[in-house]
């Protein structure tokens, strides 16, 4: 019993970080397509005031901290275990 409930609180994280991926790569994707509209709307509306460059920016800067949020420092190489690492990295140098 213990083994079953094991794996299923494993498959059940495992389902919740691959919907968060999933998650990444939808932003990731509408980033893509919807900042086109954006710009037409703009320059159909007020084509003096470039206001589209406000959006895209903030748009940007939320997929900067969603891509934080879903992958973490990790794949910057600043994970859970980064101090540990540089100390044995300095320490194997001398």
């Amino acid at each position: 019993m213990n083994i079953e409930s094991n794996n299923h609180q494993l498959r059940l994280k495992a389902a919740k970080r691959v919907k968060e991926i999933k998650g990444f790569y939808t932003h990731v994707l509408a980033t893509f397509i919807i900042p086109p509209f954006l710009v037409f709307i703009n320059l159909q509306t007020v084509p003096q005031f470039h206001w589209f460059w406000f959006a895209i920016i903030v748009w940007f800067v939320g997929l900067i901290i969603h891509w934080f949020g879903v992958f973490g420092f990790d794949k910057l190489g600043f994970g859970k275990n980064w101090e540990e690492k540089k100390i044995k990295e300095f320490i194997n140098k001398k």
